[in-house]
């Protein structure tokens, strides 16, 4: 009975670890907000993208396993107090060989694609066939579904995450459900559940309900995106908490 306890009181730390995570990487991202007249860091693309690079599991790659190489350059890195932990959910354990080492990946924070935007002019691209949908360039942009009901970072599972951007494609919402895609993994580090932050500054774990969600996978090796995923009550959640129709 010792040990599930013990791995009961972990998990347990864990979570309230990854949760302050997210409240200082929400604290940075909003004294950013303000330092520039409301303007929003972008996902990806350009000089206003919150953090770049691309994670895999190749130990040659640097930005998996250098913290100097891509998130000391993030446009957050000032206002987060340099601190390079609350980049990460303590619950993800992904590594990397490299250097004759075996050596722990730097981030596991995503943002939402629909917060921000791409750079550069760039289309967002997902969902375009039943946009168009609502991209969130500045703070005053979020009148619905509200910032206390948009969620702005979240922990993207191991075998998910490359590039800074989560996607939540908004086909199907809000009543066709069999229409539904999985394009990115969210974590699923704690009890079944991951950590997300909200643009009102509080931060929440989400227990995830469809076993789609949290199936298995291996360890070091990255699992394909976008796939259909009809009838998923976790995307349905996650849409009525990322964007609205322009139209609507």
């Amino acid at each position: 009975m010792l040990l599930p306890a013990l791995a009961m009181a972990k998990s347990k730390a864990q979570g309230i670890s990854c949760l302050n995570n997210h409240r200082q990487l929400m604290i940075a991202w909003r004294m950013y907000v303000e330092d520039n007249n409301s303007n929003l860091p972008h996902v990806k693309h350009g000089a206003y993208e919150w953090c770049g690079g691309w994670l895999d599991f190749d130990g040659n790659n640097r930005m998996n396993w250098d913290p100097t190489f891509n998130l000391s350059k993030s446009i957050l890195w000032k206002y987060s107090g340099n601190n390079k932990d609350i980049f990460k959910c303590p619950g993800d354990t992904s590594t990397v060989k490299a250097k004759g080492k075996t050596l722990p990946r730097v981030r596991s924070m995503s943002m939402l694609n629909w917060v921000g935007g791409r750079g550069e002019n760039r289309a967002m691209g997902w969902s375009a066939s039943t946009g168009p949908w609502r991209i969130y360039r500045q703070l005053e942009d979020m009148i619905n579904p509200g910032p206390s009901s948009t969620f702005v970072f979240l922990d993207e599972r191991e075998d998910s995450i490359n590039d800074g951007m989560f996607v939540v494609d908004m086909g199907g919402y809000p009543d066709k459900p069999t229409m539904h895609r999985i394009v990115d993994i969210p974590a699923s580090y704690h009890g079944g559940g991951g950590g997300l932050s909200f643009a009102d500054g509080h931060s929440e774990t989400k227990k995830w309900l469809d076993s789609r969600t949290v199936a298995a996978f291996r360890k070091g090796v990255g699992t394909a995106y976008d796939r259909p995923s009809p009838n998923n009550k976790d995307i349905a959640w996650m849409q009525e908490r990322a964007t609205r129709h322009l139209r609507r």
